[in-house]
């Protein structure tokens, strides 16, 4: 049976803003990622912390995640011939605040280890992708970053995620 009214529900939508956006795509659970570099040009770690992040093709290797023009870090991460996009882990929500904030010495007190090229891999991150970028789009008031994999590595712990605004954890449920 059709019908010519509109449903009840899709009478009053609300106006497409910002705030609406973001209430309605916080509905989509997401891993958080850590981007680590060291700024050639003041030899100083760089980092922020990202939820938008995806593989984008397997030849050539190659992923991409979304920075905000705002960022005061990624041009000091760009600056970097390599960087590392870091996979927290479930107990790593203290990482993700930490490179979330602006400016502050964001590696104070942050432990990690050199990649093959000596770009920062956060300790205990689940996984880690060694890339450099590979194209640049501008989008809004974000940049997407397409990025080379040169190196990964992933262990089975469980990732930290991100859903409606505030950190969580999976539960898997039994076979």
């Amino acid at each position: 049976m059709s019908t010519t009214s509109t449903p009840e529900h899709l009478a009053n939508l609300p106006e497409v803003d910002a705030s609406t956006m973001r209430s309605v795509l916080g509905h989509f659970a997401t891993g958080v990622i850590a981007i680590t570099a060291f700024d050639p040009t003041t030899g100083q770690g760089a980092g922020l912390a990202a939820n938008s992040f995806t593989s984008v093709s397997l030849d050539p290797p190659l992923v991409a995640f979304c920075v905000a023009h705002t960022s005061s870090s990624w041009p000091a991460i760009k600056r970097a011939e390599t960087f590392v996009i870091n996979i927290l882990a479930e107990d790593q929500e203290h990482v993700g605040r930490k490179l979330a904030v602006k400016g502050g010495d964001k590696f104070a007190g942050l432990a990690w280890n050199p990649s093959p090229s000596g770009a920062p891999i956060v300790e205990d991150a689940v996984a880690w992708i060694e890339a450099r970028i590979e194209a640049e789009h501008i989008a809004g008031d974000h940049v997407i970053v397409v990025s080379r994999v040169l190196h990964l590595y992933a262990d089975d712990r469980t990732p930290l995620l991100f859903h409606k605004g505030k950190y969580g954890r999976l539960h898997l449920a039994a076979d």
